[in-house]
Parts: structure tokens; sequence; C-alpha cells
């Protein structure tokens, strides 16, 4: 008798384990809907011909919701998602831009009187450039006084080739060392500046809280 029941018991989970491949065998129904211009859904097991064109929902099993299909965009949106995207691509270079400008910063200086020590030092370098610049400049003024001094002795006269070409190279002269002067003083504004802004931005970095774990 427990045989019977055995085999009986077995076949009754053979049957169930058929009826489970036969039920994945069938597809669950695909349903497609989109609302019309009044607002109505409209449903179909294929895409209603009112849906072309407009954004569309594929209902799965029990009524819920597979995916959403957007509608296609038209030229305006276009237009309009490729600049949003270019912006947004245009801020995200921005912010990486900051981030690394940031790192830099902070793996330049170890404090603040880091940055307020090479500013120093810059201006020092400045500073002595544009003496010795000036230095020169007293130089070459000193060397024009004696080609100055000769041309007095030719008042209404031609003057000499060689005392012609030294007024000329040594008025040439000055103005160089004028320029380097010129450039050097837009430098330590440039200097100035920069290390302002250096300490401005490391103290920000400093004080802002560290990010959580």
């Amino acid at each position: 008798m427990a045989l019977r029941v055995a085999a009986r018991l077995n076949g009754r989970l053979l049957l169930l384990a058929m009826c489970g491949v036969a039920t994945n065998l069938v597809a669950a129904p695909r349903i497609l809907c989109c609302h019309d211009d009044a607002g109505k859904q409209i449903c179909g097991d294929i895409l209603p011909p009112v849906c072309y064109g407009r954004a569309y929902r594929e209902l799965g099993e029990y009524g819920r919701t597979a995916r959403v299909v957007e509608a296609p965009l038209s030229a305006e949106q276009r237009t309009r998602r490729a600049v949003e995207e270019k912006k947004k691509q245009e801020e995200e270079r921005l912010q990486n831009e900051q981030r690394r400008k940031d790192q830099a910063l902070l793996n330049t200086y170890g404090s603040e009187q880091d940055i307020e020590m090479m500013r120093a030092r810059s201006e020092r370098d400045l500073a002595a450039a544009i003496k010795a610049s000036n230095e020169r400049i007293a130089e070459i003024r000193a060397r024009r006084k004696v080609f100055e001094n000769e041309a007095e002795f030719y008042k209404q006269r031609k003057l000499p080739v060689e005392v012609e070409k030294g007024l000329r190279d040594t008025d040439n002269e000055i103005k160089a060392q004028e320029s380097v002067i010129e450039a050097k003083k837009k430098d330590h504004e440039i200097v100035r500046q920069k290390y302002s802004d250096d300490l401005r931005r490391f103290i920000e970095l400093s004080r802002r809280p560290s990010p959580r774990s």
C-alpha cells in the first residue's frame, strides 16, 4: 500500500512540474498604452496608430509598467537639449578644472605662511630686476653724455657717423631697459594678485569641513 501512495505522490509532483513548465512557456501578454489629445488612454497589444509620435508605456504582468518610451523630440526640443547638454558639459569641465587647481594649491603650500614667503620672494626678485635695469639706464646715460659732449663741437654741422650712431644706440638701449622696467611693474601687479587669490582660496579650502567617510 505504501508503494501505491508513493507512486500517486510522484505522479502528482510530475504533473505539477509539467504544468509549471507550460506556464513558463506562455509569455505574459504585452500591452502598449498612450494618451490621445483628449487625455484618454488608448491601449493595444501592438502600438495603436494614435500613439505614433507620442510617449507610451509598455505594461507587463499584472498591468505593471515595464518600461516607458519617450515621445520623439521636435527640432526645437533637440536644439534646446543640445544647448543644455553643452552647458552641463561646460559646467562639469569648469568644476573639474577648479578641483584640479585646488588640489595643486594644496600640494604647493603647506600653510598661509608659505604663501606669504613665496609672495615676498617673488616681489624681491622683481624689485631686484627693476633696480638692475635702473642702474643699467644710469650707465647708458653716462655713456650717452660722452656723445652729447662731442656733439657740442658740431653745432650747425653734420655729426660724425660714430657720434650719431652712439646717440642713436644709447637711446635705443635706454628704451629697451625702460620697457623691461614697465614689464616688471606689470608682473609685480600680477604676482600680487596671484598670491592674494592663492591665499584667499587656501583659507577657504583649509576651513572647509572634511568630507565624512
